[in-house]
C-alpha cells in the first residue's frame, strides 16, 4: 500500500501519508507505529522517531489530512466574492467533485479520523482547530455574497457537502458518485436558496 507522497517528501509526511493510506484501507484498527513502518518500506522504528505515541500519528494524519485536502479543495483557487454567486457554486461543485472521485482515500481517512475524535478530546481538539480554515473561508465567502446569518448558513453549506460526500463515498451512493454538473445543480439550488430567498 504505497503512500500517495512526493518524491523527495521528508520523512514526517512520508509517515503521515502512510497513515492515511492505512486508515482508508484497513481503518483505526490498522494504524500502528509497525504497520506504517511496514507499508512505507522504512526500518523498524522509524515511525516512532517522528511521532512517539499513538495521539502524536494521529495529530501527524490530521495535519498532513487538513494540508491535502486543502489542495484537493482548492482553497487557493475560490473565487473573489465580487465575482458572484455562479463563479463561487462552479468553484465548490469543482473542489466536492475532485473529493468525490480521485481522492475518496483522503475523504475515507478523514472520516476515520472524525469517528477516532468523538472518543478523544484531546484529538477533537486537534481535529477541529485544523478544520477551522475551511469552515472560516466559507463563513468569509457567504458574508462578502450578502448572508444575513453567515454562521448559520455556513453550517447548512458544510453539512449538505459533507452529507453527499459521506453518502457518495462510505454510503449508500457509493456506486452512483453524481457528475460535476449534478453536483454545482445541487450547490446552486442550496445557494441561491440561501443568499436570494
Amino acid at each position: 500500500m504505497p503512500a500517495r507522497t512526493p518524491p523527495g517528501t521528508g520523512r514526517a509526511d512520508l509517515v503521515a501519508d502512510t497513515a492515511l493510506a492505512l486508515l482508508a484501507a484497513r481503518g483505526m484498527r490498522g494504524l500502528t507505529h509497525r504497520a506504517v513502518d511496514e507499508a512505507a518500506g522504512l526500518p523498524p522504528g522509524s515511525t516512532s522517531n517522528v511521532a512517539r505515541t499513538r495521539q502524536a500519528l494521529l495529530e501527524l494524519a490530521v495535519r498532513r489530512l487538513a494540508d491535502r485536502e486543502a489542495r484537493v479543495l482548492g482553497l487557493h483557487e475560490m473565487p473573489d466574492p465580487r465575482d458572484g454567486l455562479d463563479a463561487l457554486v462552479d468553484a465548490l461543485a469543482l473542489a466536492a467533485h475532485r473529493a468525490l472521485t480521485g481522492n475518496r482515500e483522503l475523504t475515507l481517512a478523514r472520516y476515520e479520523l472524525a469517528l477516532e475524535a468523538t472518543r478523544r478530546p484531546e484529538l477533537r481538539t486537534y481535529f477541529d482547530a485544523t478544520g477551522r480554515r475551511f469552515r472560516d473561508l466559507l463563513t468569509g465567502l457567504v458574508t462578502a455574497l450578502g448572508s444575513t446569518e453567515p454562521a448559520r448558513h455556513t453550517l447548512s453549506l458544510v453539512a449538505w457537502a459533507d452529507g453527499l460526500m459521506f453518502s457518495c463515498v462510505a454510503g449508500s451512493y457509493s456506486a452512483e458518485v453524481p457528475s460535476a454538473d449534478e453536483v454545482r445543480q445541487g450547490l446552486r439550488e442550496l445557494l441561491h436558496g440561501m443568499l436570494n430567498g
